[in-house]
């Protein structure tokens, strides 16, 4: 009996040990600022954060940068893996663990500057024609669930704003963090759009698989909320967006 205690006990200890050492998969895409490739070195704002995490979790880990529909499915299939950065919506609540939040924005609609508009509703924006939204943005998913009638989704946010550029949309859909990137993909920049409305106040997150150990998942917000507390999170973001508000910096400062 002892010994079969004993092989139990080792069984237990070796799983355990398994589990603790089993590598992460985490997946981002290319969305600069947050996320992205430089000179074959991955970079931005999210990935400081993740690789602190990495660092101060001693979690073996790989973070691979992929299209977002990849990563998004992987990390609702597959054991221990997580794709970042993403907004936290009802609409994928249940489908994810999640820790953060690392990043705050706000999702707002664009027109052009000096063109006259004046949005403040989505009734205001029904009656500007045809308005292109990247199908696998959480915006679209928002507007698509309030029955947007003009909705007209698009593969990339290269084909969004080239619609925008050259006249083809009125108005642009983006989120304030990745706005500068976004259009100086088309050769363009912020001077050039006016804000109109804010659809939604975006806080973005690591999602980990709901396959992924919740001790696991607890400890990365542990190590998460000890980099708000010792100031390592607000120096990270501080240093990638110089003129963040203190209204915006509370938002991922105050823990949850």
């Amino acid at each position: 009996m002892v010994m079969g205690l004993k092989v139990v006990t080792l069984l237990l200890a070796s799983c355990w040990a398994a589990c603790a050492s089993a590598q992460l998969r985490l997946y981002t895409e290319d969305y600069r600022p947050l996320s992205y490739m430089d000179n074959g070195k991955l970079t931005g704002m999210v990935v400081e954060v993740v690789e602190a995490l990495i660092q101060r979790t001693g979690q073996p880990a790989s973070i691979e940068l992929v299209p977002w529909t990849r990563g998004y499915q992987q990390a609702q299939r597959e054991v221990d893996t997580a794709v970042f950065p993403t907004v936290r919506t009802a609409q994928r609540e249940d489908k994810f663990h999640w820790v953060g939040p690392v990043a705050a924005g706000n999702t707002s609609f664009y027109s052009h500057r000096g063109a006259g508009l004046r949005v403040r509703s989505l009734a205001d924006v029904e009656q500007l024609g045809t308005l292109a939204v990247p199908k696998l943005w959480y915006s679209y998913e928002v507007l698509q669930e309030q029955g947007l009638k003009n909705l007209y989704g698009v593969p990339t946010p290269q084909h969004m704003l080239r619609m925008f550029k050259h006249g083809r949309t009125q108005l642009m859909v983006a989120n304030s963090l990745v706005l500068d990137e976004i259009l100086a993909g088309q050769g363009m920049r912020r001077e050039q759009v006016e804000w109109q409305y804010t659809l939604t106040r975006d806080t973005t997150y690591i999602a980990f698989s709901r396959k992924t150990d919740v001790g696991l998942v607890a400890d990365w917000q542990q190590a998460l909320d000890s980099m708000r507390r010792d100031g390592s999170l607000e120096r990270i973001h501080r240093r990638w967006f110089i003129h963040a508000s203190e209204a915006e910096l509370a938002e991922i400062l105050v823990e949850p």
